[in-house]
């Protein structure tokens, strides 16, 4: 116990059995099995009928990629647990100690602050990963329907949802060490995490600023992981937004410090992660893990989009809460500009919704720029996109040389997943639990 690296390895088994004792993990894991099975087998009843089960007309699941009809629904099942469950777990963790008054007998050890959070750290991820087992038995029980299963994107959504955990164990932690009581620290998460969808309901009215800034929140970056669509800056913005909550927390933790020296500190560590994050915005580097390559163009389409000299322009006259405004950013602007960093996209419109625009001569226009030459059109679909920006570039539209997706449909019924979820799963937990806590 001399050293800091034997001090350190028996504070990380002192967490561990923290962790096991704490019955908010045991509650965390018994309801992530029910929560996760229903998203699962309801993807899956979608999945089969879309893909002709029942009677529905042939083909419409030629086109249906599991990544969207199956892992996007059932993990989202692990983004309601991370907001309403883990927080607990994680305050638990961290303000136990306190509460109890063994904080105190810690900080006798000359061990940096640091060292403490991140044991802590490291036990609530191991302890989220455990949570994600039920996941796991979805994977295979798709497997065993006779599903198509692509790697990259199940990973992809898989790493996504781990980060938006690590964003709430870095807040959860700061705010359990930044208050007294863990009720406090409770009320402070929930509210920061409601703060950020409010945040995205004004970006939806207003866009502009507030549309950038909501790009980084953790339900914006798990629905890009849930398409298949890694972005650098988002994961830079997302490490640095984790590791400031842990910093916070070790700052805050050493009790002994004057609080004034404790508040510099942390405007320094503020100082420095919106450093990082701003510096990350300028990455522009991506990778579409989708099977289907959902999020880009083909790929002769964004060679042929590389060679375009110049920046491109383009000015839409559609009201941020317009249908259209919405279909043209997510179908086409945003696979341009994976591949056109110099894209400059402005809109305009004069009100919210524009339902009293419709009137207006130039509303809906879209007017495109390039190398001064310039054209105009209403379409907000991605061919009419691509050929308007040919034809103004002198460019001979590319042949396909991708390979069309198919989709792969499926027209199984979830069988065996009711038992596994809603009747094993938890006979398992609490089985865990009644021996964990004999054996303590």
């Amino acid at each position: 116990m001399r050293s800091h690296s034997a001090a350190w390895w028996w504070l990380l088994g002192k967490e561990w059995r923290e962790l096991v004792a704490s019955r908010a993990w045991w509650v965390m894991l018994v309801v992530m099995g029910p929560l996760i099975g229903f998203a699962f087998i309801s993807a899956v009843r979608t999945y089969a009928e879309a893909s002709g089960l029942n009677g529905t007309a042939a083909g419409v699941g030629e086109a249906f990629s599991p990544l969207v009809g199956i892992w996007a629904p059932t993990f989202s099942a692990c983004e309601l647990a991370a907001a309403f469950l883990l927080p607990f777990v994680a305050i638990r963790l961290v303000a136990g100690d306190r509460q109890s008054g063994a904080l105190k007998l810690e900080l006798q050890h000359a061990m940096p602050a640091a060292w403490r959070v991140a044991a802590k750290a490291v036990v609530l991820f191991a302890g989220w990963i455990i949570a994600l087992a039920p996941a796991a038995i979805a994977v295979a029980l798709w497997r065993g329907y006779g599903g198509s299963l692509y790697g990259p994107e199940l990973a992809t959504v898989a790493g996504g949802h781990l980060m938006n955990a690590g964003l709430t164990i870095g807040l959860a932690a700061a705010t359990a060490s930044m208050t007294e009581h863990p009720a406090t620290a409770a009320i402070l998460t929930l509210s920061v995490t409601v703060g950020t969808w409010i945040l995205n309901f004004i970006a939806a009215v207003q866009g502009g600023v507030w549309e950038r800034v909501a790009r980084y929140t953790p339900t914006a970056m798990v629905a890009e992981f849930q398409h298949g669509l890694i972005r650098l800056d988002v994961v830079v913005a997302a490490l640095a937004l984790i590791v400031f909550g842990l910093g916070l927390a070790a700052v805050w933790m050493r009790l002994g410090v004057p609080v004034r020296r404790r508040i510099e500190e942390s405007l320094a560590l503020a100082a420095v992660g919106i450093a990082v994050i701003a510096a990350g915005t300028l990455a522009t580097t991506s990778w579409d893990t989708s099977e289907s390559r959902r999020n880009s163009f083909s790929r002769a389409d964004e060679a042929a989009l590389a060679r375009i000299a110049g920046p491109i322009t383009i000015e839409v006259h559609l009201a941020p809460e317009d249908p259209r405004r919405v279909d043209l950013e997510h179908r086409a602007l945003s696979k341009l500009r994976r591949v056109r960093p110099d894209l400059q996209v402005r809109y305009v419109s004069a009100t919210s919704i524009g339902l009293f625009e419709q009137t207006s001569a130039g509303y809906g226009e879209i007017w495109y720029d390039v190398q001064g030459h310039k054209a105009v059109s209403r379409s907000t679909t991605a061919e009419a996109l691509l050929e308007t920006l040919y034809s103004l570039a002198g460019v001979a539209p590319p042949g396909d040389d991708d390979a069309t997706f198919r989709g792969h449909p499926l027209m199984a019924r979830p069988a065996g997943a009711a038992t596994a979820f809603y009747v094993l799963w938890p006979a398992l937990v609490v089985g865990a639990a009644v021996v964990a806590r004999g054996a303590r």
